[in-house]
This record gives C-alpha cells, sequence and structure tokens, in this order.
C-alpha cells in the first residue's frame, strides 16, 4: 500500500469507526461486539518491547477503573496471536502483571492501515504507538498518535474517557486539565440576544464567551 493510500484511509474524528474483524488472544473479535461501550483501540509497534511492556501492565493495572466507565481496552500489534500469547505469559511470569484484555493479531496490516496506525516515516512494517477512542454508538471521539521510543500515559486516557462523558451528559465542555469535580465551561451563546442573557444566568464568567459552572 502507498503512502497516498495509507494517507487516504486515515479516519476521523466524529464519523464511524472502520469496521474490523480480527483474531485475537481471546478469540476472534469484530468492532460490532462493543456496541453500546466505550473502546479504547489501542496499537504497538511490536511484542517484548520494554516500551510497551510498561504500558501493557499500565492499561492491565487501570482495567478496573475503565470497566467501571463502561469501557474496554483493546490491543494490536504486527504480530502473531502466538507471539502475543507467549508475551502475556511472560509479562504474568516475570513482572506478576495479568494481561485481562484481548490483543489483536495483525499479520495482514488490515486494521492498522484502516486506523491510520501505519506512519512511514516511523516505519513501514510497525505500527506506531496510536490510541482510538470509540463511544457507544461507534463513533471515533479522539485519536493519538506517539513516536515509537515513547511511552503513553494511561491516567490521561481515563481522565479524557471521564471528560468525554461528562460533556455528554451535561452538554458541556471540560478546560484544559479538568478532572472531576473541577468546574466545566458552558458552550458560548450564538446571537446576540443569548450574549446579552449570559452574564445574568448565573455562572461564573470572565466574559460573554469565558463562562464556568459546577456540577
Amino acid at each position: 500500500m502507498t503512502e497516498e493510500n495509507t494517507m487516504a484511509t486515515m479516519p476521523r474524528l466524529n464519523e464511524a469507526a472502520p469496521s474490523f474483524e480480527a483474531p485475537t488472544t481471546h478469540g476472534p473479535k469484530k468492532l460490532s461486539d462493543y456496541k453500546g461501550k466505550w473502546l479504547i483501540l489501542f496499537s504497538h509497534p511490536a511484542d517484548f518491547t520494554p516500551v510497551c511492556t510498561t504500558e501493557f501492565m499500565a492499561f492491565a493495572k487501570a482495567y478496573p477503573e475503565f470497566q467501571k466507565l463502561g469501557c474496554e481496552l483493546l490491543g494490536l500489534s504486527i504480530d502473531s496471536t502466538f507471539s502475543h500469547l507467549a508475551w502475556v505469559r511472560n509479562i504474568k511470569e516475570k513482572f506478576g502483571v495479568e494481561i485481562p484484555f484481548p490483543i489483536i493479531a495483525d499479520l495482514s496490516m488490515k486494521v492498522a492501515h484502516a486506523y491510520g496506525m501505519i506512519q512511514p516515516g516511523a516505519s513501514d512494517t510497525s505500527a506506531v504507538r496510536a490510541v482510538f477512542f470509540i463511544d457507544p454508538k461507534g463513533t471515533l471521539r479522539a485519536m493519538m498518535y506517539y513516536p515509537m521510543t515513547n511511552g503513553r500515559s494511561v491516567s490521561e486516557f481515563l481522565r479524557l474517557l471521564t471528560a468525554f462523558q461528562t460533556s455528554d451528559a451535561n452538554q458541556v465542555a471540560t478546560p484544559e486539565g479538568w478532572k472531576p469535580g473541577d468546574k466545566v465551561i458552558v458552550p458560548p451563546p450564538a446571537t446576540t440576544e443569548a450574549i446579552e442573557k449570559r452574564l445574568n444566568e448565573g455562572y461564573e464568567c470572565v466574559d460573554w464567551y469565558f463562562c464556568k459552572k459546577a456540577l
């Protein structure tokens, strides 16, 4: 597949996430299996690599927190199921951490290409560290790409998932670094009439376009 074709299949935010069906360490999985739940799909360059091992252990330790938020985890790399199984066993034996979520074996790179995980500037044969947030309706809500050399922050993914759910439930936005208990941002008014009302609606306002409230 050429670089142009790879870029042409890049997924887009707020559109349906690319469907897939693939073998995993928990048997065959497809995107529709996760309908009604949040899903974080994340890729890693290769099994038996140190940075990836730290990430998988962090995801595993945080898995109960993701489940409390109605979210499942699904890993992926361009390795075989047997390689995944051996690596998962190794992590349990050497680090005492059990990986509770499935890992896609994407030897054909079909899923990786559909999600733009193959970045020619980084590698033509390995998936970069990519993360995709897919909501219960199957809509792609966020995607992040990291270099091969640097690990991701699992705590940030928990924070972002909580922020998404807060925004969806309350029709609000969240400021930089928001965490539960912090004030949220009220969407700016869209008409001159609404602007006149905004400053008298009881919000904590710096100006008409910048107002916060507690939930």
